[in-house]
Formats: structure tokens, C-alpha cells, sequence
């Protein structure tokens, strides 16, 4: 639990009130709103920094106390970026029991067990913390749990997926990962400011809630193709459609092999109630469906796509909503197209089974 002595609560009212450095107002904003319990990813939304910011600051005032806290320089370099293996790796270790003598996973344990299991050579603590926020794991909780039961059909579901995704590219049997992300809708309650001495606009850390969005991710990893649509709702009809668009993308291919998790509108039904029997089941005939096993999320490479889609699309800006977002996705999925954005996904069948330690 997140707290402050007194005497550093009164420093950050007055840092707050009369402060002269808009730097060090809004990371006493940072402060003040951990210590009344309000989440990461809320105080990331309200003060429009990353999670890493306020982890950073929350862990400075932890560590060295509020000095460094308010006054940290910021840190210079991009932030450290990991391939498939590395994040497989991170996920499946959380995935896995504890060393003995520990309740859970702790990012210092997963951090010493990656770099002693020689996956990379080095890896910081924000790196791992980012990983598992990705994937919302949170192993520093009591009810987080992942692989239950490593059982007969959560192994052959794996391995399954993990087959196909060795396959080489081929253009007539395209392998597409899809997977569904919500989006809250937020909008300014005043008009940020605008600065003219270069600085950053300036926006107040109060916002309206407008709701929320779904966002359907899909990408053929090994050729750096995203599709991305954004609807009202995750509903059957929106899948449906979402399908088709991908479908008629690969109209000259024999069959598209579809990795998506087992949720209950990932089903033929959802096509036939929307397009009727006969279109529905054709359509549903163009795919090869592979379910991932339930709580392999880490398994689906739709959820390397949709965190690049969170950083670099969304950010730590305010979406008012749905054709505001629209045009940021309809421009993200133009550029990133353009680049052609691989994922090199490098964890096998043989990692899982040395992993998991079976067969």
C-alpha cells in the first residue's frame, strides 16, 4: 500500500497550490492521487503520462524520498524493446509456480529468472512491469492465476498453435490472430492550454467519462499486416462483420487459419444469425479456426498487435469518441502497414514443453 508521512502530504499541497515548476506540480499531482488510491493506470489517464512515469515516480519516492521524487531528471534513450520470445518467455514464467519460499512472482524474482535462464542478457524491472500490463497479468495479487490445469486439451490446444506458427509464410493459406480490445472514451472538461514558449499544452487532470469502444485487432504476424476496426460494442454482429472484411482482404486464398481465443461470439453462430445460413456457413468455410487454451491469452499474437496499437495509437491521450478514434486507428493501421511491422514470434513447441515441463 502506497502511502506518505504527514509532513511530506503538506509539502505537496503547498508543491500543488503554489508551485513555480509545472514538472513538479504534476508529479505532486502523481503523489497526491497514489496516496488516495487511485490505480496506475488512472493516475496515467487523468495527469496524461505512461504507467512507467508514474511507476517511476511512485518508486523514487519509495526508494529515496520525495526530493527525488519531485525533482528526478528525466531519463534520456528510447525504452528498452523485446522481441516474442523474450515477452513469451516473461508470460509463461509468471504463468508457472513460484521459486519455494514465495507466495508469487515478484518483478525482481521474474527478472533474475530471465536473465538466468539466459533469455537476454540483461532486462530491466519497468520492462518486465510493461510486459505483464500488456497482457493484463498481475502476479503481485491473490486471485491472479493463469494455467490452472496444464491438462490434456490446454497442451494439445498449445501445441497446436504453436505448430502453426512455425509454418513458413504462405500466401495461400495466410495464418491471422484476432482478438478484441475495450477502449474508455474520455473527453476534457476544460480546453487545454496552449504554450508558447515551446513547452507542452498544458491539460487539467479532470475529464469526463464518454463511455466505451471496442476495437477488433487482427494481424498476419508474419507478413506485418494489422487490421483494426473500431465498433460500438464486441457483440456478434460487429465480429461478423469484422470477419468478412478480413475475409474478403484474402479473397484468393485457400483457406485463412484464424488463432482466437474460445470467447462465445467467436462462433459460426455469430456469422449465420448475421448473413443468414447459407453466406454464414461459406464464410465460416474460409477459415481454419484454432481456439487458444482458456487463460493462454499469452499465446495469441494478437496481444503483441494490441499493445503496439495501445502505445503508439492510443497513448496516454484523451479519445472523446468513436469517430475520434476512428480516424487514429484508420491512420495507425496506415502507417504501420506501410512499415510492414513483423513479429518475430520465437517461442516453440519444444520451449513449452522444457518450460512446462512435460513429455
Amino acid at each position: 500500500m502506497f502511502s506518505l508521512t504527514p509532513e511530506d502530504q503538506l509539502r505537496i499541497r503547498v508543491t500543488i497550490k503554489v508551485g513555480k515548476s509545472a514538472r513538479e506540480i504534476n508529479r505532486a499531482h502523481c503523489l497526491n492521487q497514489r496516496e488516495k488510491g487511485r490505480t496506475i493506470i488512472e493516475i496515467a489517464e487523468n495527469l496524461e503520462m505512461t504507467p512507467r512515469t508514474v511507476i517511476n515516480i511512485c518508486s523514487a519516492y519509495e526508494e529515496q524520498g520525495l526530493e527525488a521524487a519531485l525533482k528526478d531528471e528525466p531519463r534520456s534513450g528510447r525504452p528498452e524493446e523485446h522481441d516474442a520470445r523474450v515477452i513469451s518467455y516473461v508470460v509463461a514464467t509468471v504463468c508457472s509456480d513460484p521459486p519455494d519460499g514465495f507466495d508469487r512472482w515478484t518483478l525482481d524474482l521474474l527478472k533474475e529468472r530471465v536473465e538466468a535462464d539466459k533469455v537476454i542478457e540483461s532486462i530491466s524491472r519497468q520492462s518486465i512491469w510493461l510486459i505483464l500490463q500488456e497482457h493484463d497479468l498481475k502476479p503481485w495479487q491473490q486471485k491472479m492465476w493463469c494455467v490452472p490445469n496444464l491438462n490434456e486439451e490446454y497442451i494439445e490446444r498449445m501445441e497446436a498453435v504453436l505448430d502453426v506458427y512455425e509454418l513458413p509464410h504462405n500466401t495461400e493459406v495466410p495464418v491471422v490472430c484476432v482478438d478484441e480490445k475495450p477502449v474508455v472514451l474520455h473527453a476534457d472538461t476544460r480546453p487545454p492550454i496552449s504554450m508558447s514558449d515551446g513547452q507542452a499544452k498544458r491539460v487539467d487532470y479532470e475529464y469526463k467519462r464518454c463511455g466505451t469502444a471496442n476495437v477488433f485487432c487482427g494481424v498476419e504476424p508474419k507478413l506485418g499486416l494489422y487490421f483494426n476496426k473500431v465498433t460500438p460494442t464486441r457483440k456478434a454482429p460487429e465480429f461478423a462483420q469484422f470477419l468478412a472484411e478480413i475475409a474478403a482482404h484474402y479473397s484468393g486464398a485457400k483457406k485463412i487459419i484464424l488463432v482466437m481465443d474460445n470467447l462465445s461470439t467467436h462462433k459460426k453462430k455469430s456469422l449465420t444469425e448475421f448473413f443468414g445460413e447459407e453466406n454464414g456457413e461459406k464464410l465460416w468455410s474460409r477459415f481454419h479456426v484454432m481456439y487458444t487454451p482458456k487463460h493462454a491469452s499469452w499465446l495469441n499474437q494478437a496481444e503483441i498487435a494490441i499493445g503496439m496499437y495501445q502505445r503508439q495509437c492510443i497513448g496516454g491521450s484523451r479519445i472523446p469518441d468513436i469517430p475520434y478514434l476512428e480516424k487514429k486507428t484508420i491512420f495507425w493501421n496506415r502507417a504501420v502497414n506501410a512499415k510492414k511491422a513483423t513479429i518475430n514470434w520465437s517461442f516453440t513447441k519444444l520451449d513449452a514443453r522444457e518450460k512446462f515441463d512435460y513429455m
